[in-house]
């Protein structure tokens, strides 16, 4: 398979269906944003045990982005067509629920980092909302099947739970924000 066609693109990029459209569209800012998610949570894994339980999860994840990434590259993407399961949506939620019990409960802020598993996750968060906000945006020109802003809306979460207890399974401490008060309940 040839990786270039030798002419150049002037900007352009194909769409899934074959429409053309500029780089930096809002459509191609989302899915390239998912993309991006997709490659540091690969990268992430690498910080993993073969035989981790949350490896295996996150590499679960990164197909499943992938065909998110897919339908947002998808002008024509409606409820019928989509490749994103929905069973995604539940899944995720269940997953942020057992992750947020593990490691102990904190009042204030944490500021990023610790392990470097648990840093990289940080970051995967970070690109996520990033990703949302950009898939808000198309959402404004496109109707975006709901199922999938909530979807990454939760990956965040999840993302963040996930660090807290790459943290807390490797017995590395969390830093406190210290200029924080008392936050959460």
């Amino acid at each position: 398979m040839q990786l270039y066609t030798g002419v150049g693109d002037k900007g352009m990029t194909k769409l899934v269906g074959g429409g053309k459209v500029s780089k930096d569209s809002d459509r191609v800012w989302a899915y390239g944003t998912i993309d991006e998610l997709n490659t540091f949570i690969g990268l992430t894994v690498t910080e993993m045990a073969e035989e981790s339980d949350i490896r295996q999860e996150l590499i679960q994840l990164q197909h499943c982005l992938f065909d998110l990434g897919t339908d947002l590259a998808n002008p024509e993407l409606n409820q019928q067509n989509m490749r994103f399961n929905e069973k995604y949506v539940n899944w995720i939620e269940k997953r942020i629920d057992a992750y947020q019990d593990e490691p102990p409960a904190i009042t204030r802020f944490i500021l990023p980092g610790g392990s470097k598993a648990s840093a990289l996750l940080q970051i995967c968060r970070t690109i996520t909302r990033r990703a949302e906000r950009q898939i808000v945006s198309l959402n404004w020109s496109t109707q975006i099947p709901p199922k999938l802003l909530i979807f990454v809306n939760r990956l965040s979460d999840y993302f963040y739970a996930l660090a807290r207890v790459a943290n807390y399974r490797s017995n590395t401490p969390e830093i406190f924000y210290e200029h924080g008060n008392q936050v959460f309940h």
